[in-house]
């Protein structure tokens, strides 16, 4: 259902916009948490740290894809909010465009140099097969990702997080069931995993085309909004680009920031690479509720800044930096205690050195939660103004600390230094982000008060 984020009390509007997010983020990280306890417990240790060897590339690729797509539609929330209808459909078929041309490019890159990639990740030749199949399968099932995050996108710019969520609750029960029946009863390994994750996105992404043409009449698309007249309508492009560029580039800049580090954790070792993929999966669910609020209020800005109520942002983002500094104490608390119970489900019981290396991970990584969630808030807030430049460059600040702070520990302090190196971002990115956003939206509402005095002194 659309719903306009421009009217109402901002917390109560967020709060119902955030939990359908949260579950839906849930469900979206079973596509990789099944696969990881799937292949963890059937296939074995070597064929987890396949899997975990090649996790952050394929969070960079899909990192890039969800920043491009997610900027794109700022642009179709901000429309919406303004009330202009005409526009959300020529920014519907815009971002589709756009955001296919890039994926095709982007695709034809990974698949070539595959190998050169995986070389320069440090993948051990013991698990290089594996890892190799299950990218590259991946890789060569991005327009089916991309097909499905951009509807989602477009579909939560309108004020609607349920759709998505009912998508990706039978998408995810898909993958587990694929992913079962290709490794248990096909023996296809790993590249099993990889072929239920695609295919279960592309169930994902049709599921949203049905509801769409049978409950969103805004989004209807007639042959005429695909009809462009490039010499006049470049600006308009040039609108999705300034946004989405630099959001895509922002997420690449932290998912090389991880690609960094798994490097360097590749360099010690089996057991330090499942140790190291099974707390990633584990910190990704505990700041799941930091996430979906930041997306919450994103939304949520983009279409009180097309409506240009500029207070009520700043009202927004106050209340929902609160809600997040409870949220991340509250996941340190659960880290803290009862991480390594997490961390056995994905290994199993009889890993106790593997369990002990991650939980040692999520003690540390845990007790700077709060700096995360203030990225989440901030960074979210900019993007939601359209103002996509300074996330992008507090991101290339993080990726400098987190690229230096894994190098450089981890050489005086074995892999215990990696663990340091995302806390350290962290610090560094949230200050960055939280100058930028309070100097921008000073700068909004001081025009904002300027017109008004121009208006009544004219009149």
């Amino acid at each position: 259902m659309i719903n306009d984020l421009t009217k109402g009390a901002p917390v109560k509007l967020m709060l119902l916009f955030s939990v359908p997010l949260l579950i839906g983020n849930i469900f979206q990280q079973f596509y990789n948490i099944a696969d990881i306890i799937i292949v963890g417990r059937t296939l074995g240790m070597k064929a987890l740290a396949s899997v975990g060897a090649v996790s952050p590339l394929f969070f960079l690729i899909m990192f890039i894809i969800v920043g491009l797509t997610s900027g794109f539609s700022v642009i179709t929330g901000q429309r919406f909010g303004a009330k202009d209808f005409e526009g959300v459909r020529r920014s519907v078929t815009m971002s589709t465009i756009l955001s296919f041309l890039f994926t095709a490019v982007f695709t034809i890159f990974c698949a070539v140099f595959m190998n050169q990639l995986l070389f320069l990740m440090n993948v051990p030749d013991e698990i290089y097969h594996d890892a190799f199949w299950y990218i590259e399968i991946v890789v060569l099932g991005l327009f089916v990702a991309n097909f499905y995050n951009l509807l989602a996108n477009i579909i939560r710019a309108l004020g609607d997080s349920m759709t998505p969520l009912y998508c990706l609750i039978i998408a995810s029960i898909l993958n587990i069931l694929l992913a079962l029946l290709f490794i248990l009863e096909f023996r296809w390994g790993v590249p099993g995993s990889a072929v239920a994750l695609v295919l279960s996105q592309a169930v994902s992404g049709l599921l949203c085309v049905w509801y769409v043409k049978k409950h969103f009449p805004i989004l209807h698309l007639k042959k005429s909004d695909w009809i462009f007249d490039w010499k006049n309508d470049y600006k308009f492009a040039y609108e999705h680009l300034k946004v989405g560029v630099p959001m895509a580039v922002q997420f690449a800049i932290l998912g090389l920031s991880i690609l960094i580090i798994q490097s360097v954790c590749n360099s010690f070792g089996a057991d330090i690479i499942a140790a190291f993929t099974a707390a990633l999966r584990i910190e990704q669910i505990a700041t799941l509720p930091m996430i979906s609020f930041g997306v919450a209020l994103a939304s949520y800005v983009a279409q009180n800044f097309g409506a240009c109520h500029f207070s009520r942002i700043r009202y927004g983002v106050k209340r929902a930096s609160l809600i997040n500094v409870g949220l991340s104490i509250f996941m340190a608390f659960i880290m803290h205690f009862w991480g390594g119970h997490f961390v056995r489900i994905f290994v199993g019981s009889g890993n106790e050195h593997v369990v002990k290396i991650a939980h040692d991970y999520l003690f540390i990584s845990s007790l700077f939660y709060f700096f995360l969630a203030q990225i989440f808030i901030y960074r979210n807030a900019l993007q939601g103004l359209g103002r996509a430049m300074i996330p992008m460059l507090a991101a290339v600040g993080e990726l400098m600390m987190r690229s230096f702070a894994a190098v450089f520990l981890a050489v005086r302090i074995s892999y215990y230094g990696v663990f340091f190196a995302g806390p350290i971002a962290w610090v560094a990115a949230s200050l960055v982000l939280a100058v930028g956003y309070y100097s921008t939206i000073k700068q909004f509402i001081f025009k904002t008060q300027q017109k008004l005095r121009n208006k009544r002194n004219k009149a």
